[in-house]
């Protein structure tokens, strides 16, 4: 076991994807020599060379339709986008292309071995650029997977498991986390299963549901709910297409109450989808309307972050709504 930041626990992932499978090949701005803006593939065309490690053009649409091309014939490309903010230009690529590739050829061929990064969400002060979380996009779209880690054990086992994934997956990397947090790391290679959510902590009275940095924040409103005798689960959704709805449900039927908390604004958020789902399969279970505490319904401000971003205090304020409707 070592000490590493969620960074370190990216490189590591890529450093053992690389040198375990000859396929494995990592690109994009700045990703060669330079490392990437936050230094996430440090020394690895060092290590492995400039054809395995190099530094694309500034073209996200490009760097995605090289990945794909490359997938298709049986390579593992590790494509970064440097920030999800700039996904969208390859949006085409992602949902037209990477995502229908088997669907359209009859399973004849795909690009299974696809693995798209991009540092997520706010917490940076970056501005409406560098902070949004654009997961449900994507989430609307068959034939991606999407998995968000909320710590560096989960970043390294996560990674490898969607380097290894016979899908092309977007693995959203909370860059908020990327320095602040730091864990025990296995020194070796291991997978976490991507579609199975991590129950954080057992409760009695309300479940919590968050993902990537919201986790921390749900963690905080719960220590806040304890003072006040409020028992809360905690539940780590971890992958968004596929989501865990098994776990959740079983979650809720027993605790009567859920509150789902996520960075994105909060129309056609991803918690909208796991509340349909949820009033769904356990209606007879919901003691009090199910809750979303979320981004506001503007573009993600600079100066008013902290007034934007969910926080501890704000679901805090929901779990006691919650449980005293």
């Amino acid at each position: 076991m070592s000490q590493m930041n969620l960074l370190q626990a990216i490189n590591n992932a890529l450093d053992i994807a690389m040198e375990k499978d000859a396929k494995v090949v990592c690109f994009g701005e700045d990703v060669g020599h330079f490392g990437g803006v936050f230094r996430a593939t440090s020394h690895l065309q060092e290590k492995y060379g400039r054809a395995r490690c190099f530094n694309t053009p500034l073209v996200e649409q490009g760097i995605v339709g090289f990945a794909n091309g490359l997938a298709a014939q049986g390579h593992k490309p590790v494509a970064e986008v440097q920030f999800s903010d700039y996904i969208f230009p390859a949006f085409d690529q992602i949902v037209n292309e990477s995502a229908k590739f088997r669907y359209r050829s009859g399973n004849q061929f795909d690009v299974g071995g696809l693995t798209i990064r991009a540092p997520y969400g706010g917490g940076i002060k970056g501005g409406h650029y560098h902070s949004q979380s654009p997961e449900a996009y994507f989430a609307h779209t068959p034939g991606l997977k999407i998995v968000v880690p909320r710590n560096p054990y989960q970043a390294k086992g996560l990674l490898l498991a969607s380097i290894r994934d016979d899908n092309p997956v977007i693995f959203f990397e909370p860059k908020r986390l990327y320095r602040a947090s730091v864990g025990e790391v296995p020194d070796g290679d291991y997978e976490l299963p991507i579609g199975s959510a991590d129950l954080v902590r057992e409760g009695s009275d309300i479940t919590l549901l968050a993902w990537g940095a919201q986790v921390e924040i749900i963690a905080a409103a719960a220590t806040l709910a304890d003072a006040v005798g409020i028992d809360c689960e905690i539940i780590d959704l971890r992958s968004i297409l596929p989501w865990d709805i098994e776990t959740v449900v079983r979650s809720v039927q027993k605790t009567g109450r859920l509150i789902v908390s996520h960075e994105a604004p909060l129309t056609s958020g991803f918690g909208a989808e796991i509340v349909a789902t949820v009033q769904e399969q356990a209606f007879l279970s919901l003691e009090s309307p199910i809750l979303r505490v979320c981004g506001m319904d503007t573009p993600y401000p600079l100066s008013h972050e902290t007034e934007y971003v969910p926080d501890a205090t704000k679901v805090f304020e929901a779990i006691k709504r919650c449980v005293n409707y």
